[in-house]
């Protein structure tokens, strides 16, 4: 276990799903991440409000074009979002987001000296302080389609997430309707099936006129 609060600033990997790729009708599909390399020697800083970096209900500040985020303190005025929930070890095979998530921040592993200067790799849902939030349905962002958001069709077999308004240069085909555990589930008006993952793992989606 973890001695003692770490440093102020973690690295971290930011994942700022915007235009989520999916897959209709094959394999699930996931947003496009933005990595960033620790610097050498780089260790796990944070303002110490608990043992975790970066833990639930925690916030950060907004980094720029994948630089360094901190932990800061949530009434602060550098405070930009909001850790709805915190997970150890790779996106892949973890837990999926709360669907309120409008982005997810990649922890980067860091091997430190000693305990207190090592982190992890691990993940962060997070949640803007202040709108816009992507991740709502319909607003065409965010790491996860949820009921209510549109997609439109980017080639055979992938669609993408769009904002349903038609504000965005594609405008949107289908409309998700419900998600549900297969394809038998979905309701008549089906024409798309996008498969989302989690426990309901298939979208229903109808074509919007």
């Amino acid at each position: 276990m973890r001695r003692g609060a770490l440093p102020k600033a973690l690295l971290v990997c930011a994942v700022l799903v915007g235009m989520c790729t999916l897959t209709a009708c094959q394999g699930a599909g996931r947003g496009e991440a933005a990595a960033v390399a620790a610097p050498a020697g780089a260790g796990p800083t944070r303002s110490g409000q608990g043992p975790v970096f970066l833990e639930a209900e925690e916030c950060a500040s907004r980094g720029r074009a994948a630089a360094a985020i901190e932990e800061v303190p949530c009434a602060g005025p550098a405070a930009a979002a909001r850790v709805l929930a915190r997970f150890n070890g790779p996106l892949a095979k973890g837990p999926r987001c709360p669907s309120a998530a409008d982005y997810v921040l990649h922890i980067t592993a860091v091997d430190g000296v000693s305990e207190e200067d090592s982190a992890p790799e691990g993940y962060a849902c997070m949640r803007n302080l202040r709108p816009p939030h992507p991740g709502d349905p319909g607003m065409g962002g965010g790491p996860l389609t949820v009921v209510g958001d549109c997609v439109y069709t980017e080639r055979r077999g992938v669609v993408k997430e769009t904002a349903c308004d038609g504000s965005p240069a594609r405008p949107p085909e289908y409309l998700v309707t419900r998600t549900v555990r297969t394809r038998a589930d979905c309701p008549p008006s089906t024409a798309l099936y996008v498969q989302v993952g989690g426990g309901t793992p298939i979208g229903c989606a109808r074509r919007l006129a």
